[in-house]
């Protein structure tokens, strides 16, 4: 039994969801179509968790997508922007109430997510990581979501960690990433889909 099959998914992020790289075709489109899932795709390159633009995820959450559909899980990128871009990292609140967030900052903007998601598709939160780059702040960003995992009891996707990832040849990271930072579509099928498809399966089945 694919505990995906007839799924809704919502994914919100900046060019790996979006498939900057691949032609606009992520590893959602796959696990959609691998799976028979519907989803919403709602994915600008370039773009930040951190409210400081008119596009930011923050905004694109609450603008565009629509707060009365139905979904299974809400599948966020932690966004590389955010990292590149030096946002301030900002501290986690102790505090659930939505208007307590500072979105300006990284952390105050996934927790503002966290929390309207929760509160508006009352659904599983899951956040994914990007492969290794060098970035030191990106870093800290990932630590960070392990120590909001406490607070939220969201799910992680972590490909920054992931051991079996992070040992790719060269040869196939050639094939498999345009960038540091961005999967071809090669990337996304034979690298990224089966791992993130797998821990999906792994969400859904507990």
């Amino acid at each position: 039994m694919n505990v995906l099959k007839g799924k809704r998914l919502c994914f919100l992020g900046s060019s790996v969801t979006y498939g900057e790289a691949a032609m606009g075709f992520s590893f959602a489109d796959f696990i959609a179509a691998r799976n028979g899932c519907s989803y919403v795709k709602e994915a600008v390159s370039g773009t930040t968790l951190a409210d400081v633009y008119e596009d930011s995820y923050v905004d694109r959450m609450v603008k565009n997508i629509d707060p009365s559909d139905h979904f299974d899980a809400f599948i966020c990128q932690l966004s590389t922007n955010d990292a590149s871009e030096h946002i301030p990292l900002g501290k986690i609140s102790s505090s659930k109430r939505l208007e307590d967030f500072d979105t300006a900052t990284v952390i105050g903007a996934i927790e503002y997510i966290i929390c309207y998601a929760l509160a508006t598709w009352k659904c599983p939160v899951i956040f994914y990581t990007g492969t290794r780059f060098a970035n030191k702040q990106y870093d800290k960003m990932v630590e960070l979501l392990y120590e909001l995992q406490k607070k939220w009891d969201i799910k992680i996707i972590d490909l920054w960690n992931n051991e079996v990832m992070n040992a790719v040849s060269r040869r196939d990271y050639r094939l498999y990433m345009a960038d540091e930072i961005h999967p071809t579509r090669a990337g996304y099928l034979k690298w990224w889909t089966p791992v993130i498809e797998q821990e999906l399966y792994k969400i859904f089945s507990d």
